[in-house]
C-alpha cells in the first residue's frame, strides 16, 4: 500500500485568516484527518471535555513533559501552559492519520525542529484590507486589539518563506479543496514512497 504513514500538517496564519474554520471543515470532510488536541494547565470551562477540547493536566505534569521532551511546542498565556503532546501526534501518524496542528508561527518553527519532514502551510487572506474587515466584523475586539492583530500579522508574513505552501482563503470551501490537493500531492512524493517504489519494481 502506498505511503501508510500519515502526514503532519502544520497550519499557521494571522488571526482572521480563517485557519481554524478551514481546518475544522477539512476534518469534517475527511476521515483520514485528525485535528491535534492541545494540553493545558488551566481549569476546564463549562462544557469542555478532557481529551476532546484539551488534555487538562497539572502544571507539575506539564513541566515534566517539557523536561523529558514530551511536548512538541509550548507557550505560557495568562499564567497557564499550553502545548502539543508529542506522543499523541506520533501515535496518530503511525496509525496512518494525517495530523493537523493549527498553531502560531513561533510554535510551528519549534515543531519543524522535530519534524522537518512535516508539511508547513500558511493561510493567507485575500488582502490586508479583507483581514481588517474580518477582524472588525467579528465584533469581539476593540479597535486597539484589531490594530495589534494587524501588526502581528505583518510580522507573521515575514516568515512565510519558511513554509512549504501558502493557502489562500478567499472562500472556505475552495480553500479546503486546495488543502486536500496539497495532502494528496504530498502523499505521492517520491521520498515518502521509497519502500512502495521498491516493492513495485521487484514485483
Amino acid at each position: 500500500m502506498q505511503n501508510k504513514r500519515g502526514l503532519l500538517l502544520v497550519v499557521s496564519g494571522p488571526s482572521g485568516a480563517g485557519k481554524g474554520t478551514v481546518c475544522k471543515r477539512l476534518v469534517e470532510k475527511r476521515s483520514d484527518v485528525f485535528l491535534s488536541i492541545s494540553a493545558t494547565t488551566r481549569a476546564p470551562r463549562a462544557g469542555e471535555v478532557d481529551g476532546k477540547h484539551y488534555y487538562f493536566i497539572s502544571e507539575e505534569e506539564f513541566t515534566e513533559r517539557i523536561r523529558t521532551g514530551g511536548m512538541l511546542e509550548h507557550a505560557v498565556f495568562c499564567g497557564n501552559y499550553y502545548g502539543t503532546p508529542k506522543r499523541a501526534v506520533d501515535d496518530m501518524l503511525a496509525a496512518g492519520k494525517n495530523v493537523v496542528l493549527e498553531i502560531e508561527v513561533q510554535g510551528a518553527m519549534k515543531v519543524r525542529s522535530h519534524y522537518p519532514e512535516g508539511v508547513y502551510i500558511f493561510v493567507l487572506p485575500p488582502s490586508m484590507q479583507e483581514l481588517r474587515k474580518r477582524l472588525t466584523e467579528r465584533g469581539t475586539e476593540t479597535p486597539e486589539v484589531v490594530e495589534e492583530r494587524l501588526s502581528t500579522a505583518a510580522w507573521e508574513f515575514t516568515h512565510i518563506q519558511k513554509y512549504n505552501y501558502i493557502l489562500l482563503n478567499d472562500d472556505v470551501e475552495k480553500a479546503v479543496c486546495r488543502l486536500e490537493a496539497i495532502i494528496d500531492a504530498e502523499h505521492c512524493r517520491t521520498e515518502r514512497n521509497l519502500k512502495f517504489i521498491e516493492e513495485v519494481c521487484q514485483s
